[in-house]
């Protein structure tokens, strides 16, 4: 690097800092729940970006908590094993001996890969998963789905996927005053004594919401809600997102996604933000910048 290049560049990150700081002071204290999944997972390259993210925003004082998905990871594992997947409208049933698979590979691999580069950022995070201090009990997810013949409900039987009912923060509370960066996988117990498959989403949702966060991230593959002519919206109230389901501008995989934003919302949660996790540095965009990086759902 020359002499006359050097100035240029130690005034750009000056600039780029001064214009972060407000928002590093917005959010200090304040918990940030970040959900971690699809494609961004398995860019190596992403995801390192990705955990220097959450290690600066630990070291600017804010309190991030991670929960990552995994279903690529546990389909493959599922095949290598030789267990064939079956799905029920779309989604896949988990067995006995397929949630135990799921627990390995959530609770396991995927999870200690995300705690070991979080590490080598310099910061302390710690794998857990919701049966660690009854974090999180879950119950057998009733799900229904429209029989194209008949034009019937019936409720599928999708085995050992839950949904979060009861969330006790007082492990991550104590998480956070100790200085640790928690990572979460969506597995939780029952009352009943089973394990119980959880969609990540869902379970960001609960963990955010239990928390009262100031921002829950959901890093998907799409830039955000986009609008009829295909453009990123920005910010939506509860009201408009409705409005825009009804329309039919938010469609497809979207609506789970929006409508999972809802519940957070309604949780407690003050903001949640749809935005691309294949963009580097995706997390600090969004928090530390005036333009943010997608899309921002408030009540």
């Amino acid at each position: 690097m020359s002499a006359t290049t050097m100035p240029d560049n130690a005034e750009t990150q000056a600039r780029l800092l001064s214009e972060a700081l407000p928002f590093m002071q917005k959010y200090e204290n304040k918990t940030v729940v970040v959900k971690y999944g699809g494609h961004a997972m398995g860019d190596t390259d992403l995801g390192q970006a990705f955990a220097r993210d959450i290690a600066l925003l630990k070291q600017s004082g804010v309190n991030p908590i991670v929960v990552h998905g995994g279903g690529p990871q546990i389909g493959r594992m599922l095949s290598q094993m030789g267990i064939e997947s079956r799905f029920e409208g779309g989604l896949r049933v988990t067995d006995a001996e397929t949630v135990r698979i799921v627990e390995m590979v959530l609770a396991g691999s995927i999870n200690k890969e995300i705690v070991a580069m979080i590490n080598a950022e310099g910061e302390w995070a710690i794998g857990l998963c919701g049966k660690d201090g009854n974090m999180v009990f879950a119950e057998k997810a009733k799900k229904t789905v429209l029989d194209a013949e008949s034009n019937i409900e019936r409720v599928l039987d999708l085995g050992f996927v839950g949904e979060p009912v009861e969330v006790d923060r007082t492990l991550l509370d104590l998480l956070a005053r100790s200085e640790m960066i928690p990572v979460i996988a969506p597995v939780a117990p029952g009352r009943d004594g089973a394990t119980y498959n959880i969609n990540a989403d869902t379970f960001a949702g609960a963990i955010a919401g239990a928390l009262e966060a100031s921002r829950l991230l959901f890093l998907t593959d799409v830039p955000g809600v986009l609008d009829k002519n295909k453009e990123l919206i920005k910010e939506l109230t509860v009201a408009d997102a409705k409005a825009l389901i009804r329309d039919g501008t938010i469609s497809g995989g979207m609506i789970p996604k929006v409508e999972t934003c809802i519940e957070a919302l309604e949780r407690g949660v003050e903001g949640v933000v749809i935005l691309n996790g294949k963009t580097r540095h995706a997390v600090l965009l969004e928090l530390l910048t005036e333009h943010g990086a997608g899309t921002l759902l408030v009540p």
